[in-house]
């Protein structure tokens, strides 16, 4: 079973945690762990870009000069898409980027990212995080006793607390996360993941199926 080190807000360890195998022990999954991702960036498209096709654009209706006898090219309208100001052949119409994935790959894809930041000794077990209000430099304080002030962190809380997420709120280098948000780029994009024992006691519910 593997074990972690529980610290304080001071940053001094203070006890170990037994960690699940079934969530920490996982075999690491990269081809799931990029398809998981890759549905995720392209979930955040906007999909919005449009352009107008030759029968959308204003005009056209008047063939721009006689078919014969003035030296020039044969043209029928000044909408074709030959012609500046034209409709555009082919170009990109609202659409929808999203891919499917199912259930059970993401549970796996998070289990598999969860592993590989224990294995990298990037996952820090805190035994509590509580703020009385929102305050910027009591978070500041905080990153700097757990030496992690230069590094990129994302902390993981059991629940949606307001004084939290407001203390890191103007933080770069960290942010928050509620534990029913839990996804697998976030995980990822993060040197350091910092997750309270009370968040660590509900991880079971988040990343497993059913």
């Amino acid at each position: 079973m593997p074990e972690v080190n529980m610290i304080n807000t001071a940053g001094e360890n203070i006890d170990t945690v037994d960690l699940s195998d079934d969530i920490f022990a996982e075999e690491i999954n990269e081809h799931v762990v990029h398809k998981v991702v890759t549905a995720q960036l392209a979930a955040r498209r906007q999909g919005t870009a449009s352009t107008k096709e030759r029968p959308e654009v204003a005009g056209g209706g008047r063939k721009p000069w006689r078919q014969k006898g003035t030296g020039r090219a044969r043209h029928g309208s000044i909408r074709s898409p030959i012609w500046v100001g034209g409709g555009v052949t082919f170009g990109p119409k609202p659409r929808s980027y999203e891919k499917k994935v199912n259930k059970k790959t993401k549970k796996l894809a998070l289990r598999s990212v969860l592993s590989a930041k224990l294995q990298e000794d990037e996952l820090i077990i805190l035994d509590e995080l509580e703020f009385e209000k929102p305050c910027t430099r009591d978070a500041k304080s905080l990153l700097e006793d757990l030496g992690m002030d230069e590094k990129k962190l994302l902390f993981i809380l059991p629940e949606k607390d307001e004084n939290t997420y407001l203390s890191f709120r103007n933080i770069p280098s960290a942010r928050t996360l509620v534990l029913d948000a839990l996804n697998t780029y976030d995980l990822l994009d993060n040197e350091m993941i910092v997750m309270p024992e009370a968040a660590l006691s509900r991880l079971e519910e988040v990343v497993f199926c059913g």
